[in-house]
């Protein structure tokens, strides 16, 4: 089914979300701009004002918010699966599945998702390259704009000493969908060859076969990065400030006393090789956005309550020595992810 001309094209964004309160309005507000028309938030286990913020959205008709369905800790594949079923999904033209720390980073045209679309053509699914961007030393959490903080990535081309690189995939409404997976679709088992979708990268051009059918375990959700990044680039904040990714680390495990801690997360994200500031050309139009979000006052102070309480977790998690030790940890860190170190060590090269 396609929209009447002139018609909006409905795009629905759809993420999983735990404790991402300060984050979410940014989020939301660079979507929006860049085209997703409609929101579906599950939650879980929130303890900073997360699940109240997005109420207060929801209520105002923002978005839709539900708990996670999750019964176990598969939460992310549950909640897509439940995700298939809501009408929000099911009466999209486009699913746009993503975490709260990715921008959709568009280069065509007017660099909205409508325009992303129109570059590639006539396509059931566009699947975009991941850029990491890097702490690059920023340790205090203020509450201002991801995109405008972080401005510097690995080589976009090579990540970790690896060309192939993950993605995350647009996916249009006549997909023949087996299910939706975090990355990328998958299309119906025994699906003949001549029914399998048209399925572009982020240049426009088609992915690979092995890809297309998910024939290669190790490929199954990356493909080599270099020259798919024409038309759009997905910029991953997955560190954000040294504050911010204490609070992370906590979230995803709260009893660290009296275990190592492995900082190889951190060091594959935090090489700063590269400056990209592309992504600021959305910056006045998003803060004139999230100034009219914050005008609301109950979304506003639900929005100043998410803050506070983040910042009040991040001193509670100094309070103890294994995260102060954490933070001396990664403060220390060489920005050289493992990979690349080991390889310069095995070469007798000094970094």
């Amino acid at each position: 089914m396609r929209r009447a001309r002139g018609e909006t094209m409905r795009i629905t964004a759809v993420t999983c979300v735990k404790n991402e309160g300060p984050f979410l309005l940014e989020w939301i507000a660079f979507n929006r701009l860049i085209g997703v028309t409609d929101f579906l938030f599950y939650s879980n286990d929130c303890s900073d004002g997360t699940d109240r913020l997005l109420d207060a959205l929801a209520r105002r008709g923002m978005v839709h918010h539900l708990p996670n369905p999750a019964q176990g800790r598969n939460y992310q594949m549950e909640a897509l699966k439940d995700a298939a079923h809501q009408g929000v999904v099911q009466g999209a033209d486009w699913v746009w599945i993503a975490d709260v720390d990715e921008f959709l980073n568009i280069h065509c045209a007017d660099h909205t998702i409508p325009a992303l679309i129109a570059a590639c053509g006539d396509v059931a699914a566009i699947s975009v390259s991941f850029q990491f961007f890097a702490n690059d030393g920023i340790e205090t959490f203020v509450d201002r704009p991801v995109i405008a903080q972080f401005t510097r990535s690995h080589n976009p081309d090579i990540w970790c000493g690896e060309t192939a690189q993950e993605v995350k995939t647009l996916v249009r409404r006549d997909f023949p969908l087996q299910y939706y997976g975090a990355h990328r679709p998958f299309f119906r088992k025994n699906l003949a060859p001549g029914k399998r979708p048209a399925w572009c990268d982020g240049s426009g051009r088609e992915v690979a076969h092995r890809f297309l059918v998910a024939a290669n375990p190790r490929r199954i959700r990356k493909f080599p990065a270099r020259g798919a990044r024409d038309f759009a680039t997905l910029n991953h904040y997955a560190l954000r400030s040294l504050d911010s990714y204490l609070v992370k680390t906590d979230r995803g495990d709260v009893n660290r006393e009296n275990r190592a801690f492995d900082d190889t997360y951190w060091r594959e994200r935090n090489d700063p090789a590269w400056e990209d500031t592309s992504i600021a050309r959305y910056l006045p139009d998003l803060q004139a956005a999230l100034a009219e979000l914050k005008s609301d006052p109950e979304i506003g102070a639900a929005h100043d309550e998410a803050v506070a309480l983040h910042l009040a977790r991040r001193d509670a998690l100094l309070s103890r020595p294994e995260y102060r030790e954490m933070a001396a940890q990664l403060r220390a860190a060489p920005a050289l992810p493992p990979a690349e170190a080991a390889m310069i060590a095995e070469l007798g090269l000094v970094p």
